[in-house]
Parts: C-alpha cells; sequence; structure tokens
C-alpha cells in the first residue's frame, strides 16, 4: 500500500520561499526580512517565519541584530577569503578523487555547462546564472568523488558561498571570461587521465585566482 506524501510544514515552505529567493538574488545583501510583511504574503502567522529566519541565520544566510532585525548577510571580505581559500583546497582534492571515476556524459555535461558560461560573457554578463551555471560545473566533476565525508563539508561550503561568489563575479568584470578558460584546462586534464596532484593543482589554483581577484578588486592583500 502506498503511503500518502508527507505534508510540508509551514516553517518548512517559509524556509524554502525565503532560502529560493536569497540564493537567485531576489533579496540581495542588506534586504531587511519583515517577519510580519512576510508572515501576511505567505498566509501564516509570525512563529512559522521566525523559525525559517532562524534556520536561514544558522546557514550564514541572514544575520539577526537585536533592535534591527533580520537581514540578507551581506559580504565579508575576510570571511569571503577564508571560505574561498577552505574551498579552493577541499574542491581540488574532492576533483582529483573524482577524476578517475568521471564516465565521458558526466565529462560531456561539464564542457556543455562550460560553454554556457563562455556564452553568457559579454556587454549583458548575468552573474546570477553565471554563478548558477559555475556551481553545477563544479559539482558535476566533484559528484564521483568516493569520499562521501568530502564531499558534505564541500557542499556546506557551496551552500556558504553561493550569495557572496555572485557578488564577487559582478565585482570582477574580467574574471569570467579566464574562469571558462581555466574550466577549460581543468577538462583537458581530467580528460587525458593527469595525475590526481596535476588535477587537484588546477582546481585549487583556479579557485585562489578568483579569491585574489576580488580582493584586489576590493583594495585588500591577496594571499599566498
Amino acid at each position: 500500500m502506498t503511503q500518502a506524501p508527507t505534508s510540508v510544514s509551514k516553517s518548512e515552505r517559509v524556509y524554502r520561499t525565503l532560502r529560493e529567493r536569497i540564493l537567485q538574488g531576489q533579496y540581495t545583501s542588506g534586504y531587511r526580512l519583515v517577519l510580519d510583511q512576510i508572515a501576511r504574503e505567505l498566509t501564516v502567522s509570525p512563529v512559522p517565519v521566525r523559525e525559517a529566519v532562524r534556520r536561514l541565520e544558522a546557514e550564514g544566510l541572514v544575520t539577526f541584530t537585536r533592535n534591527v532585525g533580520a537581514e540578507v548577510r551581506g559580504v565579508d571580505v575576510t570571511r569571503y577569503a577564508d571560505a574561498m581559500q577552505t574551498l579552493a583546497w577541499l574542491e581540488g582534492a574532492a576533483t582529483g578523487l573524482a577524476a578517475p571515476h568521471l564516465r565521458a556524459e558526466r565529462l560531456e555535461l561539464a564542457r556543455s555547462l562550460n560553454e554556457d558560461m563562455r556564452d553568457l560573457v559579454g556587454d549583458e554578463f548575468d552573474p546570477v546564472r553565471f554563478t548558477d551555471l559555475n556551481e553545477q560545473f563544479h559539482r558535476v566533476l566533484c559528484d564521483a568523488c568516493p569520499n562521501e565525508h568530502l564531499l558534505g563539508l564541500l557542499r556546506r561550503e557551496w551552500l556558504h558561498m553561493s550569495l557572496v561568489r555572485r557578488s564577487s563575479f559582478a565585482a570582477m568584470p574580467g574574471r569570467p571570461a579566464v574562469s571558462v578558460r581555466e574550466h577549460d584546462r581543468i577538462l583537458a586534464l581530467v580528460s587525458a587521465g593527469a595525475p590526481l596532484p596535476d588535477v587537484e593543482r588546477a582546481v585549487r589554483d583556479h579557485k585562489l585566482r578568483t579569491m585574489n581577484e576580488y580582493l584586489a578588486a576590493r583594495g585588500r592583500t591577496p594571499r599566498t
């Protein structure tokens, strides 16, 4: 006998709605989340909204300040650099471990995503779309990693960085085109069966270049 699907709680529904709006750029950095207003819009009481905001705060997408309220988290340069540096090492290791297990269709999907990113580079650059494709590209390459613990760490970092990286690409108009070319090199290494350290180093350097260009754009000293 098939069980009826479990209904989504009000808190879960509010959480998913707010999270989607933040990650898709509808609620930008510094946007105030007025609990009563959101409750009226989503036809719920303020309680599930408050619960949803707490979850978003725990994920690092929202900040809550007493006497101010909840706001979409802005870009903190130090936090960005720390997270990108961590991501560079984790993603480099995961891609290196995944490379021998990547099937031809997964590599073809990664190439297709990179071509879509290449098509976006130009006068009408869309940082939201570019960031989404960039995340999909790296997920495709990492998903075959046999180390589930490493993948769990990576997924948490991807979540924390999704909003910030959208802002970082917008701040570096020359970076997207270079990023696509660096993706070409990573794909070439994986396709050629290059040694794991070479793949890992290429991915790590790719991430660190993005981090350092962003720091330079914000007037900060690049990291080594």
